[in-house]
């Protein structure tokens, strides 16, 4: 069975009283453990984007903010969470999908997990549908640990991204907000700018006007444009640190796609390494 990277709320809906399905909240935000036990969809589990899906206590200059943690920390979380190599996971955020769902989607896929889905629209969507939600501690069994090996998915550091923005064969993608991009603001790191020779492509323009993704043809034709004749291995995506670009491998994976390569450290790690920067004042 193949397995697309997005679910509809009504195929959730269907499939939630399988014992196959883990569901897995991974809300992001200074409340959000506080936001899943005050409210979650009925037997989601919690996964904590700084604590489970990125290295604690980091230095943002050598790999950004939310750098991946070692594989062996990884499989750990997935043995905690009950997920085994055979689990079918729906993963949720409430940004539509563009914050941590996303990144767990993609360390999914990178080790190698095949039956691993966004929820379309997220927790609100959701609760539009009906879903049930639940106050109550969710109860399930951790299993063996889950084999890892490596990230299989592409991966590029500083350097690569380095020589790839000058070379007319790659294409490097910002998916952060075009203000951002231009240098008109910068809400996280300590530089507002971009990488020069990037090109900006706001995560944004994945969705409709409902906040859903738009379909697999109309992301397809997109990045297709985008991409041109270049080799999708010769394409890199980043945003501020590595979270919300695979909001884009996401829906590039959605469309068809081979998936990109991500640069995990993005903007904050670039801003801080005395790189050329492309800034407000020099627009």
């Amino acid at each position: 069975m193949s397995f697309l990277p997005i679910i509809n709320v009504s195929e959730l809906l269907r499939l939630q009283d399988s014992d196959e399905i883990v569901l897995v909240d991974a809300r992001a935000g200074l409340n959000a453990q506080e936001n899943y036990q005050n409210k979650h969809l009925k037997g989601a589990r919690y996964v904590d984007l700084n604590k489970d899906l990125a290295t604690a206590d980091c230095n943002p200059a050598n790999g950004g903010r939310h750098p991946l943690p070692s594989l062996d920390k990884f499989s750990e979380v997935l043995s905690k969470l009950g997920i085994s190599r055979s689990s079918h996971i729906v993963v949720y955020d409430d940004k539509n999908g563009s914050n941590a769902a996303a990144r767990f989607w993609w360390m999914l896929k990178a080790v190698g997990h095949e039956k691993i889905q966004v929820l379309n629209g997220g927790f609100q969507e959701a609760v539009k549908a009906g879903f049930p939600l639940s106050t109550e501690i969710e109860n399930f069994k951790k299993v063996e640990k889950y084999p890892v090996s490596s990230w299989k998915l592409g991966l590029a550091d500083i350097e690569e991204v380095e020589k790839a923005r000058n070379n007319p064969d790659n294409i490097v993608i910002d998916v952060r907000d075009k203000n951002r991009f231009d240098g008109l603001t910068e809400p996280l790191d300590l530089i507002a700018g971009h990488i020069p020779g990037a090109v900006n492509v706001p995560l944004t323009e994945n969705l409709d006007e409902n906040g859903l993704f738009k379909t697999p043809e109309q992301l397809a034709e997109k990045y297709q444009s985008i991409i041109g004749n270049k080799k999708t291995e010769n394409s890199i995506v980043h945003c501020g640190s590595g979270v919300t670009a695979c909001h884009t491998l996401l829906a590039m994976d959605y469309a068809g796609i081979q998936i990109p390569k991500l640069y995990v450290g993005s903007w904050s790690e670039w801003s801080r390494n005395n790189r050329e920067m492309k800034l407000k004042e020099n627009n």
